[in-house]
């Protein structure tokens, strides 16, 4: 082979060595930005995981009432936070440290699952303990109107009973008199009224000495009394009287007179008298003076 085959032949090889050159770097250089492009996407998504991850933890804390449970949310959430600032300033380029975020972010996904476990078991605790509290709550009001019930039908009982014990005056009459005892015919003569009534029987009051207050109205509605602090006590006020009155009271009917000496001027009209007792009025009647 002569000089001029062999030149031939050195650059036709130097040729397809560089062409082979040049494609292994074209190659390599697409490789290159194909991994660059990989690495870009990946941070993208890291950078959208760790932001998501942040948005959890506010969504986390406001489901708890823990406040050492919302602590904790509180400083993962700040880990969060910093690693996904770390992550910006990283080149895509960096290998090593994408992954290393990645891994960063596998532990993060653990610590989240292990927290939203924990949080809906305390959810359900508290469901269950909200449960057991209403129905402790329903127990105690249907307790409460039970007795209430009960303490309104006692006070109704206390008041019949009480009731049933109060005596009771019937058979009401007033006779004006003259000086003679006679029955006065004239509003002028009267010098004495005679109020008779009669107890009746009851065998649920108590025996035992009883004190009787009688008052006649005038038809002015002014009470007949002999002085100003001749009073009683009935429903949370004083009320003047014309006669007091003592009996024994056991239980059997008993007939009841009592005597009013009139020593102020009296004119004709209607009057009445009313008779009390332990706080109750037992009787009352209207009579006419002429």
């Amino acid at each position: 082979m002569n000089k001029k085959s062999l030149l031939i032949a050195a650059v036709a090889l130097l040729v397809i060595a560089m062409i082979g050159i040049t494609y292994l770097l074209i190659t390599e250089k697409r490789a290159n930005r194909e991994l660059v492009e990989e690495f870009e996407l990946d941070k993208e998504d890291l950078e959208k995981e760790y932001t998501r991850f942040s948005q959890q933890y506010d969504e986390l804390k406001m489901t708890v009432s823990n406040d050492s449970l919302a602590q904790l949310l509180e400083q993962e959430q700040l880990k969060t936070q910093r690693l996904l600032e770390e992550l910006r300033t990283v080149k895509s380029s960096n290998a090593s440290e994408i992954r290393r975020l990645k891994n960063e972010l596998a532990t993060l996904r653990k610590i989240m699952v292990g927290y939203i476990n924990q949080i809906d078991s305390l959810n359900k605790l508290t469901a269950q303990q909200k449960e057991e509290i209403a129905e402790v709550t329903r127990k105690y009001n249907d307790a409460s109107r039970q007795i209430s019930n009960l303490s309104e039908e006692k006070k109704n009982l206390d008041k019949k009973v009480t009731l049933a014990a109060q005596l009771d005056a019937t058979n009401i009459r007033v006779e004006a008199r003259n000086k003679r005892g006679k029955v006065a015919k004239r509003v002028k003569d009267v010098v004495k009224m005679a109020v008779s009534f009669t107890i009746v029987k009851n065998i649920t009051a108590e025996n035992g000495e009883r004190t009787l207050y009688i008052r006649i109205t005038k038809p002015d509605n002014d009470v007949l009394t002999k002085s100003p602090s001749n009073t009683f006590p009935y429903e949370n006020r004083e009320l003047g009287y014309s006669i007091k009155k003592y009996i024994e009271y056991d239980g059997e009917e008993q007939n009841i007179t009592a005597y009013w000496d009139v020593e102020e001027f009296l004119y004709a009209g209607n009057y009445r008298v009313d008779i009390f007792e332990g706080g109750n009025l037992i009787g009352s009647q209207k009579f006419g003076l002429e």
